[in-house]
Formats: C-alpha cells, structure tokens, sequence
C-alpha cells in the first residue's frame, strides 16, 4: 500500500470525521472508502452528472445499487420511505439534510425503471406472510 500525505479543508475534514464516526469507521478507511467509490464509478461509467450526490456500489450480492455518496444510504431505500414519510421526515429519519433526499427522488425519476426492477426483485425473494 502507497502512503499519500493529504491536505484537507478544515471544515471538509470535520465532516469528514463526523460522517466517519457515524459509519464506525476510522477517517483514514473513511477517506480510503471514498476515494474507491469515486474511482470505481468513474472508471465503471455508471454515475449519471447530473447527480452528482449519487454513486453506485457494489451490495453483498454483488449487485450495483445507486447510493448517496458518502452515506450507504441506497436511493430505493429513500423511495421505498417516500411511500409513508415527507422529504423532511426522511431527512430526520435517516440523519439526510433535505437536499440529500430531494437528490435521491429526483434520480429515482429519472432512473425509475431500474430502480423500480430492483424493489420488485427484492419484494419477490421476502417471504410471504400468511
């Protein structure tokens, strides 16, 4: 492994420590975790520029699922609350500043059918209650 010295803005590396605190990660895997994600979608062509709070990520299924960058947060995780809860009370829930939900819902419409695909494959595999 390569050491690289890195100078960060100290309000970026502050909320850099909070969100790695949040994650439980140390901020050196939480740098390191970020970096690889902005690599590999970049190399993967698959982050659409107009939402660039959006990355993809590959689950433990190995299936790429579009996220908000730099949470985990899967955007069919914020469609699916959508459903029953406001922007606001997403934003709350999921500890998300409205803009972050607004990004997810706006590329959840521009991105319905892949999105709505994966929801209805996961619905498929959930047991059925009876």
């Amino acid at each position: 492994m390569t050491r690289y010295a890195l100078s960060l803005p100290n309000g970026l590396k502050k909320d850099a420590e909070r969100l790695a605190k949040q994650q439980g990660v140390s901020l050196n895997q939480f740098i390191l975790w970020s970096v690889a994600e902005k690599v590999g979608g970049l190399l993967q062509g698959l982050d659409d520029p107009n939402f660039p709070n959006i990355s993809y990520r590959r689950g433990s299924s190995g299936v790429l699922a579009p996220i908000l960058r730099g949470t985990g947060i899967r955007v069919q995780t914020i469609v699916i609350a959508f459903e029953n809860m406001t922007p606001a009370e997403i934003a709350k829930d999921y500890e998300l500043n409205e803009a972050q939900v607004q990004e997810a819902l706006s590329f959840y419409k521009a991105h319905r059918a892949e999105i709505d695909a994966t929801i209805q494959a996961e619905a498929a595999l959930e047991p059925k209650s009876e």
